[in-house]
């Protein structure tokens, strides 16, 4: 029996070795002409890492790179040429590019084909793709294709996945090709433009009922695909970031096996049906950045497999306590990733998040949550990323919070009434990489020690915090990879030591404290600096100039509000990467540097309210991007040169308010179609106003194409606030406002007041009908107020005062229901003011000083007794043509008597004549060149 056995064995084992070794030698090698198509293919791509260099020689191609073939025929069945991507998903130099040869149809075995990744710009699909009979997986995602997606792939009917995810550049004319994919599991068009076949996909049952994964994300779809709710397989949606507006159809709720649903970045709209609780295999659940509305049903805690919920950025409402309470039915412990910013949820944290053993991630920010933090949040131990900002949480918080949290990376809590109490000699467990605690109450009020444990912190905002004292010497080393600190709006004191982080890049906000002393030095890998509204003093000289020769990377520099003085010194040559240069309300003297000529991307320029002098350099035209331009309250003189026109295109602000500019305002300054501030008030201008207004494309259309955009000057991080954003100063309503980004794309302004600018107010400002604010008083304007003022709709404020203008008020202006602000006072206005609800809610001080009646004033027009005029209308005008006609006449003869006197004395006289001409040339020369300079 043994002996039979062991024979047992050694047979199997002599078979089992032979089966090997002939299986190796029965591997057949490819085909001849598979070989021959696959070099040909790699001859049309161009390769520069060289990847396809054992696509050579005559070896075996089922060795080569990439390349599988069947053991049994040598036919080649997958080709892996996926380029390489980094860790943040971008292609990087291993991949390829080129031309896609037909050569590949001799592949007819094939059923795998990958070329994701890699850089095709420029080239279409290639139709031919869909001869390829056999492929049963082809992706194409993230090549670089561009134009029409063809619609012979619609002859893969074998074909399970098709990805051709890209960025944009895709697009189709029909989807219909789409039903032909019968066998199809994995469908991802995503980036594709779809946007002609939404209104189709909405009606047709195109989509293949078979399909598991379905992604369409930002492929301006209007609605939602219909064939979607056949698809009883389906397991992954993802519609994100689409233009769909409705409510969330109820046939998507019983998509029973449903495991992951993206509908985040579109306009869905209406409550969450109760019905949700019928998504019972669903993990991942995304409704962010919609309007969903009212509260989130109970049976959300029938998800017991639910791991990610992300509501964030929609109208949501109800208890946040509630909604963590349905959870505890079944999927507390299961929960990693919960997302509800931005929303109306309002009570107390609930004092059960220790049931929430696996959350990773919680974002509650931008909500009305109040209450404490309940202690029970330290014992949250795999917490990672904490975002509870902008709530009206109150009471302590005290290192016991923390006991557990030794995985937390980022603690987000600004703009919470809160208090952090620690003792001084505390050491977190955790090691923060960004911390904000902006607006909280500091125990003890100084910058925390424990600080220097966090070796790895990258975000520091601490603003408005109270902290107080002088800025320790250790904390501009404590962590090598900050690039961001923010201790503005606080108490400190003292001297700013010279700033040379270890970091590479540096963003430094310690503006608004009481620091004083010489500004500090700052290396040359600082990008943004702002030391606003403190005690600097001395001049800006070292500040430049320290260090000429090595160039620097400070894009945004804010030393407004200062004490500091002398003249701004011509060392910018090496600071050519800024963009915000804030010098304003200081006490610097003389010109404008001509280096300053060297910024090519200066897009703000702030130089107001100091004491600079000179006539306005022409070397300010090279800064082609400048988009605010504020040179006000200072002693700039000459002219207002013609090159702001020209060369200055996307001017948005252009303020010279308060200097000792003088001249006509240059026609050329229309050219300025971004232009929606104009402020040229207190200075000596002359002349007429320009009657080429109406090509301020801001001021005259409410596109938002047509306004330049700000989004240069919004450097801050979403996670903090406004003051990180680009300001401009705006005189409306007869105060100054300083409006941040996101106000001042609202603020449309036209001031011309206090100059000696003459003649009548042009016709054509009445085509700025989006100014809000127009201020022509003080000059010596006449004639009448143009009669379609009122298609000025947007009028806030209006003041035509202390002007010559005569005649009745234009009853259009009746129609300005925005009109908050109107003065017409100290005119030649005449007449019965206009009747409307808006006119006569203004005081009298508006229109006193005119021979005006009627309500609000207390004259009365029928007991006037021709004191004040009637207004005019058609039937006086007979009377008044006849009464200036004689007027007329009289001056005609006079002026015909005169002359051949003059002419006749001239032509008898011949040498006075000759005189007499010259003079007149000389005459008609120089107006020719005020004409000329007007015009």
């Amino acid at each position: 029996m043994g002996s039979t056995v062991v024979r047992f064995l050694s047979i199997a084992t002599l078979f089992t070795i032979c089966f090997l070794l002939c299986n190796a030698n029965l591997s057949a090698p490819c085909k001849q002409n598979e070989r021959q198509a696959l070099l040909k293919f790699k001859h049309g791509l161009e390769d520069p890492s060289n990847q396809l260099s054992s696509w050579a020689g005559e070896g075996d191609c089922c060795n080569w790179k990439g390349v599988v073939c069947y053991n049994l025929t040598g036919h080649v069945r997958e080709l892996h040429l996926a380029g390489h991507v980094n860790d943040i998903g971008m292609s990087i130099n291993m991949s390829f590019s080129g031309k896609i040869n037909p050569s590949l149809l001799n592949l007819t075995h094939l059923t795998h084909l990958d070329l994701s990744n890699n850089d095709f710009e420029g080239m279409q699909i290639p139709s031919f793709l869909g001869s390829l009979k056999s492929l049963r997986y082809l992706n194409l995602s993230y090549s670089s294709f561009v134009g029409l997606i063809p619609h012979q792939l619609g002859n893969l009917t074998s074909l399970q996945v098709l990805d051709l995810h890209d960025y944009f550049n895709l697009e189709v004319e029909s989807l219909q090709w789409i039903s032909g994919l019968s066998q199809l599991q994995h469908l991802d068009m995503s980036g594709a433009n779809l946007s002609k076949a939404s209104d189709w996909l909405r009606v047709t049952n195109t989509l293949p009922s078979l399909v598991e994964n379905l992604q369409m994300s930002e492929c301006g779809l209007y609605h939602i695909p219909g064939g979607i709710a056949n698809m009883t397989n389906l397991k992954f949606l993802d519609l994100g970031f689409n233009s769909i507006s409705s409510t969330i159809p109820k046939w998507l709720y019983r998509l029973s096996h449903l495991q992951s649903l993206i509908l985040s970045g579109n306009s869905f709209h209406g409550e969450i049906s109760s019905s949700l609780g019928n998504l019972t295999s669903i993990v991942n659940l995304d409704l962010s950045y919609n309007q969903v509305a009212g509260n989130i049903p109970n049976s959300l805690g029938n998800l017991c497999k639910l791991t990610t919920l992300y509501m964030s950025n929609n109208n949501l409402n109800g208890s946040v306590s509630e909604i963590f309470e349905s959870f505890s039915r079944c999927s507390s412990g299961q929960i990693e990733s919960l997302s509800l910013s931005s929303n109306n949820l309002s009570g107390h944290l609930t004092d059960k998040l220790d049931h929430f053993e696996k959350l990773r991630r919680l974002r509650l920010a931008d909500n009305s949550i109040s209450g404490p933090l309940p202690p029970s949040f330290g014992n949250l131990s795999c917490l990672e990323v904490l975002s509870i900002g902008e709530n009206n949480l109150t009471g302590v918080v005290s290192q016991l919070h923390f006991t557990n949290l030794t995985r937390l990376v980022v603690f987000e809590a600004s703009e919470n009434p809160l208090t952090l109490e620690t003792t001084p000699h505390w050491l977190p467990p955790f090691q923060l990489s960004t911390l904000v605690l902006n607006s909280w109450h500091l125990e003890p009020s100084e910058l925390p020690m424990w600080l220097q444990s966090q070796t790895q912190l990258q975000i520091l905002s601490m603003p408005n915090t109270r902290i107080s004292g002088t800025i320790p010497t250790w904390f501009w080393n404590f962590s090598s990879g900050l690039w961001y600190i923010d201790l503005s709006e606080n108490k400190l004191y003292g001297e700013v030591p010279h700033i040379f982080p270890r970091s590479m890049n540096l963003d430094v906000y310690i503006g608004s404290n009481q620091f004083n002393g010489s500004l500090p030095l700052v290396s040359s890998t600082v990008e943004k600096l702002d030391l606003s509204n403190s005690l600097f003093s001395g001049t800006l000289f070292h500040f430049f100039c320290n260090n000429k020769s090595e160039p620097k990377a400070l894009s945004i520099l804010h030393l407004d509000n200062n004490l500091l003085s002398g003249k701004i010194p011509d060392c910018f040559r090496n600071w050519k990467n800024l963009v915000v240069v804030n010098l304003e309300s200081n006490n610097l003297i003389g010109n404008i540097p001509r280096s300053l000529g060297y910024l090519l991307s200066l897009t703000y320029l702030h130089l107001r309210n100091n004491h600079l002098h000179g006539e306005l350099p022409p070397y300010l035209k090279k800064c082609t991007d400048l988009t605010i331009l504020d040179l006000s309250y200072n002693k700039f003189l000459g002219k207002i040169p013609m090159w702001i026109g020209t060369s200055l295109s996307n001017l948005a602000v252009l303020s010279l308010r308060s200097n000792q500019l003088h001249g006509h305002i240059p026609y050329k300054l229309c050219n300025l179609t971004y232009l929606q501030i104009l402020d040229l008030a207190h200075n000596n201008l002359s002349g007429r106003m320009p009657r080429c207004l109406y090509k301020f494309t801001v001021m005259a259309s409410n596109s938002e194409t047509s306004r330049v955009p700000f989004d240069s000057g919004d450097y801050g991080l979403f996670i903090f606030d406004n003051k990180k954003i680009e300001k401009a100063n705006v005189v409306t309503k007869g105060r100054e406002v300083k409006y941040g980004k996101s106000l001042l794309r609202l603020a449309i302004s036209l001031d011309l007041s206090d100059n000696i600018i003459s003649g009548e107010i042009p016709e054509e400002l009445t085509s700025l009908i989006y100014l809000q604010s127009v201020n022509l008083s003080n000059n010596r304007l006449s004639g009448r107020i143009p009669p379609k003022i009122g298609d000025m709709i947007w009028l806030e404020s209006l003041d035509l005062s202390m002007n010559q203008l005569c005649g009745q008020i234009a009853p259009s202006m009746s129609s300005l229901t925005f009109l908050s602000v109107l003065n017409l006072s100290y005119n030649n206005l005449t007449g019965e003011i206009p009747k409307s609800t808006q006119l006569q809610s203004f005081d009298q001080s508006s229109f006193i000083g005119n021979k005006l009646c009627g309500p609000p004033l207390e004259v009365n027009c029928r007991n006037t007794n021709g004191t004040v005029p009637p207004v005019a209308d058609q039937k006086h005008g007979g009377s008044d043509l006849l009464e200036d006609g004689w007027f007329y006449l009289s001056l005609g003869l006079g002026f015909l008597f005169g002359f051949w006197s003059v002419l006749g004395s001239l032509l008898l006289n011949l040498p006075w004549s000759v005189v007499f001409s010259r003079f007149l040339n000389s005459i008609v020369r120089k107006l020719y060149g005020v004409i000329v300079e007007h015009f």
